[in-house]
């Protein structure tokens, strides 16, 4: 069996060492271990990277959103709410689980480990 790329195997939220198994347990919560190859994933430490692309993403699109909506129509305020505040909402919780899968995929793959001094 064949190591999946890690940017694949983020992207789709798969075990980045058999490709098969999920690396998810719920919708953002990472499993303890690959359910196919049960590699532990118990060392994973994602941080807030993850949360910071996704949010910066995410505003950036909403506010092309608001301009496209602002120019195209002149809605009142209240539309504006009514369409921004799911669109926020959905495409950070969506870009939050890729982002998230692709950080741990390549930390996984280049085993990367909280920096440590030498003696």
């Amino acid at each position: 069996m064949d190591k999946p790329s890690p940017f694949v195997a983020g992207l789709t939220g798969r075990c980045p060492k058999c490709g098969e198994g999920f690396m998810f347990d719920g919708l953002l919560k990472l499993a303890n271990a690959c359910d196919a190859c049960e590699t532990s994933f118990e060392n994973a430490d994602i941080g807030d990277g993850a949360s910071v692309f996704g949010v910066l993403i995410a505003g950036a699109l909403a506010v092309v959103l608001l301009l496209l909506m602002q120019l195209a129509f002149d809605p009142p305020l209240w539309v504006h709410m009514m369409v921004q505040i799911p669109f926020i909402t959905a495409l950070t919780i969506s870009l939050l689980r890729v982002l998230k899968g692709l950080l741990f995929a390549l930390q996984f793959e280049h085993d990367a480990r909280q920096g440590t001094l030498e003696d």
